[in-house]
Order: C-alpha cells, then structure tokens, then sequence
C-alpha cells in the first residue's frame, strides 16, 4: 500500500488517474495532456502500474491504459478508515 501513497504524490500522477476515471486512453493521448518529455510520462505510468493503481495493455504498437478500479477503492477505503479510525460518525470526533 506505501506504493500507492508514493505514486499518488506527484500531480502528474494524481492526474493521470483522474483522466482514467473517465475510461481508457493511450499512453500517447495521455502524454499528450501534459507539458513533460515522453520518457518522463513512461516513468509515470510505470510507477501507477507498480503501485497496482493503472493497468496496461498493448495494442498493435499502442499501450492502452485504465484505472484499477479495486485497488483505488482499496485505498479509499484505508484512507477512510485513517481519517476515521474508531469508526465513529463525523459528530462524534472529539
């Protein structure tokens, strides 16, 4: 799971999930929504795939990529859990 929160602290890579939400995409469209080199938006996608939040699969010379959708809920889920941790409803805190 500290992988997930390492890649999540970059605003490129926070991005990149956020563009996913809406579905799959390109590598090369993804690239293309941000103002870095290519070799740097590869860097990217490689550390969202090691951590388990993106997935990946080529397509003839394309790399399509789409969220993982149970391992971002997994982490929504300890996040919630984290900011929570009795269980307690939000009037509750002390």
């Amino acid at each position: 799971m500290s992988d997930a929160f390492s890649a999540l602290a970059h605003p490129v890579r926070r991005e990149v999930l956020r563009l996913l939400r809406d579905g799959p995409m390109t590598a090369g469209a993804l690239a293309d929504r941000f103002d870095v080199a290519k070799p740097t938006m590869s860097r990217h996608f490689a550390t969202l795939r090691e951590a388990g939040l993106i997935q990946s699969e080529k397509a003839g010379n394309q790399i399509r990529y789409r969220l993982n959708v149970s391992v971002a809920e997994d982490l929504m889920a300890l996040m919630m859990d984290l900011l929570n941790p009795s269980g307690s409803e939000k009037g509750d805190l002390k």
